[in-house]
């Protein structure tokens, strides 16, 4: 397979597929090659019980409106719909005696509030406020509004969201309303979390309105109305389903079971050359190539291969060659094909990145009628020191999203839980499909304070998503801009992915987008300004 071609994307994640759309629309020849037997990545969906459900990302952030205008541009605006506005509810471990709650669970082990309306992130814009003393008790609403009344130093930024948090309004705003919301967001801890890359703005406002609790307050002012989050009917997986529809009008390849396992520069600035070893697995689905959602057997989707993983049953080497490369994989897979070029991608392996994550999603589609009053809003969000419950979060998803409620009908629901937190082992690597089954079912019953017994269960799903380096931890910029450094001195290379480009399709789509477009640029003789990673 010694053709060559004119970009090479490795990783047919939302990243890959956007920026070979950029490429291929001027007439560029394209191949895409990805791992695993369908592309899409984490934007995926599957099938149970006869619905049609995600079984990775479920939604976009609407900020800057790049996702709605990218869904308009493959013409699935009639498809965009927005969730439930009820909001969530976070399941927290019991304040003492005597403080305000709004249910508690048997022993009164834990409790179950509703997630204040007027935050970011979790951080209260109003600390007095009902729904926050609900959650903080009085006490702790009492130290969140001294956070008012401390001066704001304005040298230097902050950096850790958590350190900030606990300095200007304690310990409980911290443990109950932010942790919750930051892991279930970013699967990491708040007192690892960048500010500016998971609140852009909230340093500058701090500054501005002389306290945290008015930063949050100008920061929502600021924001739009409606909701901050749309959904695609039928799911996200239409999302590459279509964009792979465009490509094959542009005549891309797409070789999926296939993996890239080094990567060789050669050429002139002018006319760089890629040389991209391969293999590919004798094993891998030709369907998938083309259709993002064709795994639709739940047995199928139980352990999807890791990018990291040796591939099975390969066939020789092979070598693919290429006038310009585009790296959209994983941080960690990305990091191992870079990091032998040299130069300046030797000092990206000294950085301190952060330990991947392995994270799985359950879901249970249940007969139970008592659902149907959504008894926890959308779902809810699990304080990592709940006595009760092991996993993070539960998306109530017939109460989040109409489109999916209609589909199942009344008294039947789908409820997903996420499994799995930064730095800690992930607790269902043990666990059999029935084991991991019976948990789930035991913490949706907690967490919706509904009775759920096994004989309600009418499927169930495994899904694992692994080796995802966190994009929004410390030191995140200053990674961001080293990777930036290294990849503007290597002609005819760009790096993409959520790993970079920070969490969500918001930040996803439009960093995907700027590498394609700069390719592009390259292959065309034209002129365009620095990278934007």
């Amino acid at each position: 397979m010694n053709t060559p071609i004119d970009v090479l994307v490795i990783g047919g994640g939302v990243a890959g597929l956007v920026a070979a759309r950029e490429c291929a629309q001027v007439g560029l020849k394209v191949t895409i090659i990805e791992t695993t037997d369908a592309v899409g990545g984490p934007v995926a969906g599957h099938i149970l019980d006869g619905l049609t459900l995600d079984s990775g990302t479920e939604s976009f952030a609407v900020r800057g409106g790049t996702v709605a205008a990218f869904v308009e541009d493959l013409g699935l605006t009639d498809q965009i719909v927005a969730p439930n506005v009820a909001g969530a509810w976070l399941h927290l471990p019991a304040l003492k005696s005597g403080s305000p709650v709004q249910s508690r669970t048997p022993g009164d082990a834990s409790v179950s509030v509703p997630l204040p309306k007027a935050g970011v992130l979790g951080i209260p814009g109003s600390p007095l406020a009902d729904d926050v003393r609900r959650v903080i008790g009085w006490s702790g609403s009492l130290r969140a509004y001294l956070d008012r009344l401390m001066p704001v130093l304005t040298i230097g930024r902050e950096h850790s969201l958590g350190d900030l948090v606990k300095k200007r309004m304690g310990t409980r705003v911290l443990d109950r309303l932010v942790e919750p919301v930051a892991s279930g967001v970013y699967t990491t801890s708040a007192v690892d979390l960048e500010i500016d890359v998971v609140a852009p703005g909230l340093n500058r406002a701090l500054t501005t309105a002389g306290s945290l609790s008015g930063a949050v307050s100008a920061l929502r002012a600021g924001a739009p109305a409606g909701s901050n989050v749309g959904g695609l009917l039928g799911g996200m997986a239409s999302l590459p389903a279509a964009i792979v529809a465009a490509l094959e009008h542009h005549n891309v390849t797409i070789l999926t079971g296939t993996t890239a396992q080094s990567l060789a520069h050669s050429g002139t600035d002018d006319a760089p050359t890629w040389a991209v070893t391969v293999t590919r697995r004798e094993n891998a689905d030709p369907a998938a190539q083309t259709d993002p959602a064709a795994q639709t057997d739940p047995a199928a989707q139980t352990e999807p291969a890791a990018e990291t993983d040796p591939p099975a049953q390969t066939e020789p080497t092979d070598t693919l060659t290429a006038r310009y490369v585009i790296v959209a994989t994983q941080g960690a897979q990305a990091l191992r094909l870079v990091t032998p070029l040299g130069g300046a991608f030797d000092a990206l392996a000294e950085l301190d990145w952060p330990a991947p994550t392995a994270v799985t999603l359950t879901s249970l589609v249940l007969d139970a009628p008592d659902l149907d009053a959504h008894p926890r809003g959308t779902g809810v969000l699990v304080s990592v020191d709940a006595p009760d419950v092991t996993a993070k979060a539960l998306t109530h998803v017939t109460a989040k999203w109409a489109w999916v409620a209609a589909a199942a009908g009344p008294g039947r629901h789908v409820v997903r839980l996420s499994y799995g937190r930064a730095g800690q082992p992930n607790p269902t690597d043990d666990l059999t499909d029935d084991e991991l089954q019976a948990l789930a079912l035991h913490d949706a019953s907690v967490l919706l304070g509904v009775p759920l017994p096994a004989r309600s269960v009418r499927a169930f799903a495994r899904t694992e998503w692994r080796d995802a380096l966190s994009p929004a931890t410390l030191g995140a910029p200053a990674r961001a801009q080293q990777v930036r450094e290294a990849v503007a001195a290597t002609p005819g290379l760009e790096i993409t992915g959520a790993w970079l480009a920070g969490t969500g399709l918001a930040s996803v789509i439009p960093h995907a987008l700027s590498a394609g477009d700069r390719i592009r640029h390259a292959a065309l003789g034209l002129t365009i300004t620095a990278p934007d990673l």
